[in-house]
C-alpha cells in the first residue's frame, strides 16, 4: 500500500520541519568558558549542574565502596549457628 512517493514526501517533510529550528552556535563561548584559567577544575566549569552531578557521583561512589567493604567483611566472618 505504501508507495515510494509517500515515503519520500514523509521523509522530506520531517527533514524540512526540523531544519526550521535554528540553534545558535555556542562553541566559541563554551571554548572560552572551559579554557579560562580561573582555578576551577574543568569538570566543574559547567556550573551548578556539573557540581550536583559531581557530588552525586562521589556520594554514590563512597556509598558503593562502603557497601562492598561491608559485604566482604560480612562474607569473610563465619556466622555462628
Amino acid at each position: 500500500p505504501y508507495r515510494n512517493g509517500f515515503l519520500q514526501q514523509l521523509s522530506s517533510r520531517t527533514i524540512s520541519s526540523s531544519a526550521r529550528r535554528q540553534v545558535d552556535n555556542m562553541v566559541k563561548e563554551k571554548q572560552k568558558l572551559f579554557q579560562a584559567d580561573n582555578g576551577i577544575p574543568v569538570h566543574l566549569k559547567g556550573g551548578a549542574k556539573d557540581a550536583i552531578l559531581y557530588r552525586a557521583t562521589m556520594a554514590l561512589t563512597v556509598f558503593g565502596s562502603g557497601f562492598v567493604v561491608y559485604e566482604l567483611l560480612n562474607a569473610a566472618i563465619p556466622k555462628k549457628a
